[in-house]
């Protein structure tokens, strides 16, 4: 397959069971894996069995479920997570989400580091702010002003990487013979300075085999492009339609071209949640077994998005003829025109949910074919350069993608057979960074 532009795939990596709310209670899942480090590493080692590219855990510092029916959302800690993910694979990245706006630049600097040389080169950084105001009770702060917070993402970004670079590539001689364990003259404060934060520098870290971690960028709007386009190498995007993948990749690149860089620099992924079965109705009916506890509590929110006065009382019913003929996808909604679609097909309104009309990314109930035509009509659309996968359930879920959607998409020569390079950076095919993007500063 030389030549042949191939797919980058990645997959999330959670609270230990899925990413389905349900996923703990889910049939031959162990409820205690919220806290198993060792079952993480399981699905970590089962996805560079299939050789996806990297790992992506998200994360917010705050308790936001209600935890007497749902698990938390996320892994206990990201990097202690990838820590341990680390020492037992050898090829797939790992990337993290540190927070900018209640982290500070050193302490990223050092940790994401720290995991790179743990992991010869394969860490990457999702560098975001925070938003939500319980995470922010958690530091004891409010949430700053937009422009505030991003003021300080860019500064953050800035300092962790001239940290990263305070290490020249060959300051760490390792000369026992003539007693020299580095060179000092090769190691430098960065003695940065902005507005929101400060850092004097070095860090007592060398390069690793990337020389540095991969930044990504999940955040949107204006300000988050900006962002994107001055510092990111993978964009972890949200779009549920060709259409509105082909805009936030165009948007990306744009951001990325007026900040001085190339935009084929920076790779776009986009979500999808494959839910794999032999049929669809079967599919379905893994999700309706998931979805027993949270789908009754979706029906008003799907009648808003459909314009619609729904009850409970008609979740094993489908859409009235004259409900079809009143509903109205609302445009406010970007998931709304799918929505409106499957009900206009007959299904009770419970499956009408089962088929994730209301998730937040593209769900794909059915045979893991059905999942590769899907993301083969987008990657071929030019609309991503790629997709991570955000799998229901981790104990069953992580190998079914792994023996089949992943052999389907290389029989079509989409997706990669081997990896091609250890590091990260290689798995993305993006050029090497050491220190800031001396683009960026000949500018300022």
């Amino acid at each position: 397959m030389p030549g042949a532009k191939m797919m980058i795939l990645g997959m999330q990596m959670g609270n230990g069971y899925g990413t389905h709310p349900g996923a703990w209670r889910a049939p031959g899942v162990d409820p205690s894996s919220y806290t198993d480090f060792d079952q993480m590493v399981r699905y970590a080692q089962a996805a560079e069995r299939g050789k996806l590219q990297f790992l992506f855990v998200p994360d917010q510092p705050v308790l936001a479920v209600d935890v007497e029916e749902e698990a938390p959302q996320f892994t206990l800690d990201p990097l202690l997570t990838l820590a341990a993910i680390a020492r037992g694979t050898e090829r797939i990245g790992m990337v993290a989400t540190g927070s900018t706006t209640f982290s500070e630049p050193y302490n990223l600097a050092r940790q994401f580091k720290a995991l790179d040389v743990m992991s010869h080169g394969r860490a990457g950084w999702n560098a975001v702010p925070t938003s939500n105001p319980a995470a922010a009770a958690n530091f004891g702060a409010p949430i700053p002003p937009r422009p505030q917070k991003y003021e300080r993402v860019h500064e953050t970004i800035q300092i962790v990487q001239a940290l990263w670079g305070s290490w020249e590539r060959d300051a760490w001689t390792r000369d026992p013979a003539n007693g020299r364990f580095a060179d000092p003259a090769k190691i430098r404060p960065i003695n940065l300075s902005g507005n929101q934060v400060a850092s004097r520098g070095p860090l007592p870290i060398p390069p690793s085999e990337q020389g540095q971690p991969v930044i990504f960028q999940a955040g949107g709007g204006g300000y988050g492009l900006e962002v994107a386009g001055r510092y990111g190498s993978g964009i972890i995007g949200a779009p549920h339609t060709i259409e509105a993948a082909r805009a936030e990749r165009a948007a990306a690149r744009d951001a990325a071209e007026r900040a001085g860089r190339n935009p084929d620099e920076i790779k776009f992924f986009a979500g999808v949640m494959p839910s794999i079965a032999p049929t669809k109705r079967a599919a379905l009916d893994r999700r309706i077994a998931l979805g027993t506890q949270s789908l009754p509590r979706l029906v008003p929110y799907l009648g808003s998005m459909l314009n619609l006065d729904l009850r409970q009382s008609q979740l094993d019913r489908p859409l009235t003829s004259q409900q079809v003929t009143q509903a109205r996808a609302t445009p406010h909604d970007p998931r709304s025109a799918n929505a409106l679609r499957v009900a206009r097909e007959g299904w009770t309104v419970r499956e009408i949910l089962a088929h994730g009309v209301i998730d937040y990314h593209p769900v794909v109930p059915g045979p893991a074919s059905d999942t590769a035509d899907h993301m083969q009509e987008w990657f071929e659309a030019g609309v991503v350069d790629g997709f991570w996968l955000i799998v229901d359930v981790y104990a069953d879920g992580v190998d079914t993608l792994v023996d089949e959607l992943i052999p389907i998409l290389q029989e079509r020569r989409l997706f990669h057979l081997d990896y091609e390079g250890t590091t990260l950076r290689d798995h993305l095919g993006i050029p090497e960074q050491y220190g800031i993007d001396r683009r960026l500063t000949a500018t300022e």
